[in-house]
């Protein structure tokens, strides 16, 4: 890829546990530039500005060039995570100054009687209610006592508090008492970060309510400076374009946005490797294949697992971040702080290509969720790595060419990774070491195939039915075998799959959700009413997109009536038609189709409640437009390497191919192994692979049980 002058380029770049991957693609001619860099745990913008800096010089693009600018981070995931964030103080109803401790009384595992609820984020002598009350429909119970706010507020500071949350009793229909104790606390302290939760989350349940605005807190002054400092250093380097990040729900926002409301950003990169697989599946312009898809990205650190059906990820309404971050709708509440926001509905679990392998107490091997991150990494990597790890099991297989990491740029020692293995699994097993890694793999694979499982099976869908496309710097690595388990005939294997979340970056739009509440019947609500409402919705997100510099023919927007029986604790969401003349009317009867279709049965004389509308504002980002591959024939012979020694239950003789090298057309026959610098795919025995022009490999597997 070269630079021509007036080309502008669209740059993605996503900061994962191990490697921060950069993505450049040309807006005129679609080509495509990759960069691979080791993230700096310590300080992870020094690898995002180390990536930039490298794509720059390698493709030659003078940064003055660069139209579009898109940012993954794991930057708030980790502060939660990790317990680094501020400290931070919570001003509450008077008497529900308990609520962060109280917390949810359910918990994952029922039955767990050593469940130690999560430490709550604000600790409760940081917790202050002052006398005020709103009723649930917004009238003024008790005034707001100023001078208690005053006097918490200074309480709270002298604590050392870094940043305050104002959460009152049903400020998701009245927020006048939040804005008025804001205020007061910004004459006391005007420097200090104040968080309401009606402008973060005004939606009713006031515990994930309350949750929201302080994980909010607690990441403002740890993410805020970290995004400010990362446009400094970009203006220092004559990158003029505005910088956008990736959020939980898919789109992306400006870094005006993403400093204020940083929560929005909690599950930021594992949203752009969805986007990036369903990105990958419309390319190849074949309904059967991008209509229904598991999408599978494997890190160095973790692998997250999600479903698309007719181009659009799932989503979540709810999820926790703690130990990990996980949709309450695939796993039980009490794992972490609840975060009420549109979240696309994924599993994330500890199986990457850093994982370390393990004897545990009972003799048995285990596999993750501790990870050896990017340092120092897995044994073979020479970095002072001691344990083995899935990247050390796939090495002693064969699978991995040492001297082809990262294109060759990144040498692996073989006889590390097998010192490794055998040392701390193989030994205690008495088994030799291919059957070590062997079992290494399968562990890691039936954890992956598990959370497949949890986005598919347990929601009642039928994986067989769909492709599997995999990403990651390990996705093709495993994809095969856990296409087999799960019954899927057909994998779709991006081009370039370790840095498919940068590419995602390139593929979404800016997104905001205006949400409103109603709680009436659905019958009783009067049309017009109703249509002014969502006009009145449209004009908030048209001000929300002006301000991100989105107007005219690229605006959308979605509307969306959180519906439910009367009594219902639960809703689902029935898009709106507000052009619709019988709007209203059909609300309860797409309910009930709805209903019927997600739970089997659906009642038809039950009232039905409207508890919320839901509008988002959609700013059209152009989607890169790819180059096509220079078509070949069936006969990949100019694509091939060497022949290497490779374990498939036994030691086989197997091809390896350089993918830069293949045409459109070109098939492969399994066992073989495909390389680049990415990422390597390997093709076990009865399976094949077809090369589309769009890059992708098609694979089809022989003998799906």
């Amino acid at each position: 890829m070269t630079e021509s002058n007036g080309n502008g380029y669209r740059v993605g770049i996503d900061i994962g546990g191990t490697f921060t991957d950069v993505v450049l693609v040309n807006e005129q001619t679609g080509s495509v530039g990759v960069v691979k860099v080791p993230t700096v745990p310590a300080d992870p913008s020094e690898g995002f500005l180390h990536g930039l800096n490298d794509a720059l010089r390698d493709f030659g693009v003078d940064p003055k060039h660069i139209s579009f600018l898109v940012h993954g981070t794991t930057i708030a995931t980790n502060t939660i995570i990790q317990g680094h964030g501020a400290k931070a103080g919570l001003i509450t109803s008077e008497g529900f100054s308990d609520i962060l401790e109280i917390a949810y009384q359910t918990r994952p595992v029922l039955y767990d009687i050593f469940y130690d609820k999560p430490k709550p984020l604000v600790p409760r002598h940081m917790c202050v209610g002052v006398p005020e009350r709103m009723s649930p429909t917004g009238e003024v119970i008790v005034p707001l006592d100023a001078a208690a706010v005053e006097s918490a507020a200074r309480r709270l500071l002298a604590s050392g508090a870094a940043a305050i949350v104002v959460a009152f009793l049903h400020s998701y229909r009245n927020p006048a008492h939040e804005r008025a104790a804001a205020e007061m606390i910004a004459r006391i302290a005007p420097d200090l970060p104040v968080v309401t939760s009606a402008e973060v989350c005004p939606e009713y349940r006031e515990y994930p309510r309350t949750s929201t605005a302080a994980v909010n807190a607690v990441l403002l002054p740890k993410v805020a400076p970290y995004i400010s400092r990362l446009e400094e250093r970009l203006q220092e380097r004559a990158v003029s374009t505005p910088l956008h990040l990736m959020t939980s729900s898919g789109g992306i926002a400006t870094s005006q946005i993403a400093k204020r409301f940083p929560v929005h950003l909690v599950e930021s990169g594992p949203a752009a490797g969805v986007i990036g697989a369903s990105f990958v599946a419309e390319d190849l312009h074949d309904e059967r294949l991008s209509r229904r898809i598991l999408a599978l990205d494997i890190g160095g650190t973790t692998a997250k697992a999600s479903l698309i059906d007719d181009g659009m990820p799932a989503l979540a309404d709810e999820f926790e971040v703690g130990a990990a971050a996980v949709a309450t709708s695939t796993a039980g509440r009490g794992q972490g702080y609840p975060i009420k926001m549109p979240v696309i509905n994924l599993v994330e679990i500890g199986a990457g290509g850093g994982s370390i392998a393990y004897i545990d107490p009972g003799g048995a091997l285990a596999v993750g969720p501790e990870s050896a991150g990017a340092d120092p990494g897995p044994a073979c990597y020479g970095k002072g790595g001691t344990h083995p790890t899935i990247t050390d099991a796939n090495l002693a297989l064969g699978l991995l060419n040492p001297e082809y990491f990262l294109g060759g740029t990144f040498r692996l020692h073989a006889g590390l990774a097998r010192e490794a293995i055998e040392r701390e699994v193989a030994g205690p097993l008495r088994t030799g070491v291919e059957e070590a890694a062997q079992m290494i793999i399968d562990i890691a694979n039936a954890k992956m195939v598990a959370a497949l499982q949890l986005v598919s099976v347990r929601r009642g869908i039928d994986p067989r039915e769909y492709a599997l496309v995999p990403s990651g710097g390990a996705g093709p690595l495993h994809a095969m075998a856990i296409a087999r388990q799960l019954g899927v005939s057909t994998v779709v294997i991006p081009p370039t799959p370790g840095l498919n979340s940068a590419l995602g970056l390139l593929a979404t739009d800016v997104k905001h959700e205006i949400v409103h509440p109603l709680f009436r019947p659905t019958l009783d609500i009067d049309r017009n009413v109703f249509v002014d409402l969502l006009k009145e919705m449209e004009r908030k997100g048209r001000q929300l997109l002006g301000t991100e510099k989105v107007e005219g023919e690229g605006i959308a927007f979605l509307h969306e009536a959180e519906v439910c029986y009367a009594g219902q604790n639960y809703p689902l969401r029935v898009a709106v038609d507000p052009a619709g003349d019988a709007s209203i009317e059909t609300l309860s009867t797409r309910f009930r189709e709805l209903h019927r279709s997600r739970y089997g049965f659906a009642s038809e004389t039950e009232p039905t409640m409207l508890l919320n509308l839901r509008t988002t504002a959609i700013g059209r980002v152009e989607r890169p437009r790819l180059n096509r591959l220079e078509a070949g024939g069936v006969d990949p012979a100019d694509a091939r390497k060497q022949v290497r020694r490779v374990f498939f239950g036994g030691d086989v003789e197997c091809p390896a191919y350089d993918r830069e090298r293949l045409k459109a057309g070109n098939e492969i026959i399994g066992p073989a192994i495909i390389e680049q610098m990415d990422t390597t795919t390997v093709l076990p025995p009865e399976a094949s692979a077809r090369v589309h022009e769009s890059g992708s490999l098609i694979v089809t597997l022989g003998a799906v049980q």
